[in-house]
């Protein structure tokens, strides 16, 4: 069922349930469906007004939600997708620099941001601005959209610096919550709590599940693990969303003092290990963990519960209605335990990339799809990822490609060359490090500044240190191997300066 056909249908039979929960605001089935109308009321007349359409083709208007983790995020989400509309969900934390470079490429219609409690409706176009407050003329309904068409504009890292924005057509996002109601068991009475970014798509599609299935969503604006505790014991939340990282502090701070209302926590973005699992069964004895592993390309692709085995890279067995293939380099099949690139088929495959890719990340071959990540199948269908597409670094979560940042660093000017790459970390899976070989004119606090204009927090390095002369190979490349060495021994060739 549509998401705002699903939360009519829940405001219309259970007008005063729990909807949506955020930092003391909660709002009903009833209150999100009026909210949602009211939005979508002021975003069509707004699109009426835009001199300019947006880079998607036909008539369906895109509009841009910048808003973060708002408490009226839920009813800007059904506005900006009902009515045929297609939501862009840019992240107000990225560097603005970033966030202006994404609404050029894309050209929005129609752009919301948060204004304190309340929203503010651009036309960028028109140069017209209004904060949207109080009551306004409202659609009797919300119209769902066709299954065809596009419906939601979500952002991953790119190779060259720049987000490549994937564009998700409405079918496949239906088809991926009624297949994950059913294999999560989500029901009404499953208050699921998401703390994460709702900009991205673990939590996003957690909200979706959850208000389709009639339940409570609570979220925050920043993640605390006090306060995360605190809330899950005021709610009762049954299931958990979560990163490894979050994961682990609130694991942590639980010590001793066991949650036993969470039922389910699920987990992606990174591996967890067996001393992860230990924690949380001893942090929330009754809940059931579950991974998966996935990409915002292609939709979720494996997925691993208890009773599987949890190797340092097992991740499951492919999802409900996903095939999964493993090929090499000339396209063929490869057989059980031998290592080529993983393929996909499955209907939660999106449409690719708009705005322009960089060339590299998503591929179709027939009916399979891949984001290049490499792995290999058992006999038994488990699924092992080996590496990530282009070396990408995930840490705390978040998916880093190296030669992003590498581009950042070597744009501060003062660097002849730059090195950036994953460490092994116990907490965030992989800690981001850098070794930068400086120039004339190099400065460290002008780094820093550049970098923290450039790059959000979690794409800054977290070790620098510096080389006066790189390890290079015979064909004039960065000696990995023997860098990572000098790291390893704390050779004399580097100087470590954070």
């Amino acid at each position: 069922m549509p998401l705002a056909e699903a939360v009519a249908l829940h405001a219309s039979e259970r007008p005063h349930s729990p909807a949506f929960r955020m930092e003391g605001r909660i709002f009903t089935y009833g209150e999100l469906a009026a909210g949602a109308k009211r939005i979508l009321s002021a975003v069509q007349r707004s699109a009426a007004e835009a001199t300019e359409r947006s880079i998607l083709p036909g008539p369906v208007r895109l509009v841009a939600l910048e808003t973060g983790n708002h408490p009226l995020f839920p009813a800007a989400f059904i506005a900006a997708t009902a009515a045929g509309h297609c939501a862009a969900l840019i992240d107000p934390h990225l560097p603005e620099i970033v966030r202006r470079r994404m609404k050029e490429r894309l050209r929005p219609e129609v752009v919301i941001r948060a204004e304190g409690d309340l929203l503010r409706i651009d036309v960028p176009s028109a140069g017209q601005s209004r904060l949207l407050q109080g009551a306004s003329d409202a659609p009797p309904a919300i119209p769902a959209g066709d299954g065809g068409e596009p419906f939601l504009v979500v952002f991953t890292s790119g190779t060259t610096g720049e987000p490549k924005a994937i564009i998700r057509n409405r079918r496949s996002w239906r088809v991926s919550l009624k297949t994950g109601q059913g294999f999560f068991g989500l029901g009404p009475e499953t208050t699921t709590y998401a703390p994460g970014p709702l900009a991205h798509g673990l939590t996003l599609y957690a909200l979706g599940e959850t208000l389709t299935a009639g339940a409570e969503f609570v979220g925050a604006r920043h993640f605390e693990a006090d306060q995360v505790l605190a809330t899950i014991a005021a709610t009762g939340a049954k299931r958990l969303v979560l990163v490894p990282t979050m994961l682990r502090r609130l694991c942590e701070r639980a010590a001793g003092s066991p949650l036993t209302s969470v039922g389910q926590i699920t987990v992606a973005g990174a591996k967890l290990t067996t001393a992860d699992r230990d924690a949380a069964r001893r942090a929330f004895p009754e809940a059931q963990v579950t991974e998966y592993y996935g990409a915002s390309e292609l939709g979720f692709i494996s997925v691993s519960r208890a009773k599987d085995r949890h190797t340092p890279t097992a991740v499951g067995k492919a999802f409900p209605g996903v095939r999964l293939e493993i090929r090499d380099e000339r396209g063929e099949r490869l057989p059980a335990g031998e290592t080529g690139t993983i393929f996909v088929e499955s209907e939660l495959i999106s449409d690719g990339y708009i705005a322009g890719g960089d060339g590299a990340g998503f591929r179709r071959q027939g009916k399979l799809a891949t984001v290049g990540d490499l792995g290999f199948l058992d006999e038994d269908g488990t699924l092992h990822l080996i590496g990530r597409a282009g070396g990408m670094v995930v840490s705390g979560g978040n998916n880093i490609y190296p030669s992003e940042v590498e581009t950042a660093i070597q744009g501060a000017g003062g660097v002849n060359a730059a090195f950036v790459f994953g460490l092994d970390h116990p907490d965030l899976g992989s800690e981001l490090a850098a070794v930068i070989e400086p120039g004339d004119g190099f400065d460290h606090a002008a780094l820093e500044r550049h970098l923290a204009a450039d790059l959000p927090r979690y794409k800054r390095p977290r070790r620098i240190w510096l080389c006066r002369k790189m390890p290079m190979t015979a064909s004039g490349k960065v000696a990995v191997g023997e860098l990572r060495q000098w790291i390893a021994e704390e050779n004399s060739a580097l100087e470590r300066l954070v």
